[in-house]
């Protein structure tokens, strides 16, 4: 599967300044990341680089492992400096680790390779005044990226929202300001995150992460809108991206989240369908949420859902959380699938009805005599009082077997 790589962002000359100057002082390597333990700039080597610092230089983003592994270790969340210990196994040497905050916002991580007892005291103090210079530069930018950010929010926001003059309002302003095209090949993603406990605002921030290598690539330009533990990405493609382009890119954000976030954390991405113009973003976003609920209530499809593959599920999640209960499944059905002691029935009818009710095909598939199979096709109608050979009896079971998979999964707040 294609890999995205996220290449360190440029960084201000003040930053650089600050950090070759700490590295010359103490003669040691240190390199300032963002909260997501991504490069924003880097010394030069001291004769103490290790594999992970070397990969980092060679690819612009260190190793999954090697973030999933410092932030584990709650480094983004420390209020005072400490050591972060080495590992072997990922080629980490320990590094000495100074979280950057601001008036409460964590703005990045100052390290520097070294182990316990490395440090003078006049080498720490010396670290801690250019931590503080750092601060005030990566506070002011965060000012300014604040700002670009809230518009940009808004902007998507009223473009996928129920609002037609907003929506019409929001698609001029994006193509006067030059920050998206009008088409030819629109399409959203809405992502969700559930089942996180951790710090305020960390999954904002993974979000942000993780689409951002999406707002520009090779064949499309993007805007995302990121609110919490949800976020919606507009992506505008030169050409019809294809339903494996769309998976690969979704399997990406999912990868990324996964990355920077406990392995507690429950990820739902949803592909809307292609339009031609902004001006319908709303519809395939809408589309989006609808799978979003797919990928969470159907364990099968990995956590991601693509609007054009949903099939009847696109009708069934289009009901609301309270409708989507048992009550839906039908009654003859129940008496089939309650208690669990028929599953072997239950197996056979499924793939009975996904074989359009030919016995030939369904024998063949379950590897059984068509003698067997004529059995457990007579008990199921038996146990259910319905006729497998009247095409509205196979259509109410069917579309009860599609509800019953999609309650066996609770309902989450959709995007």
């Amino acid at each position: 599967m294609k890999r995205w790589i996220q290449r360190a962002r440029p960084a201000g000359e003040a930053l650089q300044s600050l950090v070759d100057g700490l590295a010359e002082d103490l003669g040691r390597s240190v390199v300032l990341d963002d909260p997501l333990v991504r490069m924003i700039c880097t010394s030069r080597h001291f004769g103490d680089e290790d594999p992970v610092r070397v990969r980092t230089l060679l690819q612009g983003v260190a190793d999954d492992e090697a973030i999933r592994y410092v932030l584990s270790q709650g480094v983004a969340g420390w209020t005072r400096p400490g050591h972060l210990d080495g590992r072997d196994d990922l080629g980490l040497r320990p590094r000495y680790c100074v979280p950057i905050r601001e008036r409460g916002h964590v703005l990045g991580i100052l390290m520097v390779v070294a182990k316990p007892g490395d440090l003078t005291s006049a080498d720490t103090a010396a670290i801690d005044r250019t931590a503080r210079a750092v601060a005030v530069e990566m506070y002011a930018e965060r000012l300014a990226s604040d700002v670009a950010e809230e518009h940009t929010r808004t902007l998507v926001n009223r473009l996928v929202g129920p609002d037609s003059t907003e929506r019409c309002e929001a698609r001029r302003l994006l193509l006067d300001d030059g920050l998206l095209p009008a088409g030819p090949h629109v399409v959203v993603t809405g992502v969700a995150v559930s089942g996180l406990r951790g710090p305020s605002g960390q999954v904002e921030v993974a979000l942000r992460g993780a689409l951002e290598p999406f707002r520009r690539t090779r064949t499309a330009r993007g805007l995302s809108a990121v609110d919490q533990d949800r976020a919606v990405l507009v992506q505008v493609f030169e050409r019809e991206p294809t339903e494996e382009d769309l998976e690969v890119q979704s399997r990406a954000v999912v990868r990324s989240l996964e990355t920077f976030l406990d392995r507690q954390a429950a990820v739902a991405v949803g592909v809307g369908g292609r339009r031609a113009d902004l001006v319908d973003a709303w519809i395939s976003h809408d589309q989006a949420r609808v799978a979003v609920r797919a990928a969470r209530r159907l364990p099968r499809l990995g956590g991601i859902g693509d609007w054009d593959r949903l099939g009847e599920h696109a009708v069934l999640l289009q009901l609301p959380d309270a409708a989507l209960n048992d009550s839906l499944v039908p009654k003859p059905l129940r008496r089939l699938l309650d208690g669990g002691s028929h599953a072997r029935l239950e197996e056979t009818l499924r793939c009975f009805l996904e074989n359009a009710g030919s016995v030939p095909r369904t024998a063949e598939v379950l590897e059984v005599h068509r003698t067997s199979l004529y059995y457990r096709l007579r008990q199921i109608q038996e146990i259910t009082g319905l006729d497998l050979d009247d095409g509205g009896h196979r259509l109410v079971l069917h579309m009860g077997l599609r509800l019953w998979d999609l309650l066996r999964v609770p309902a989450e707040h959709p995007v």
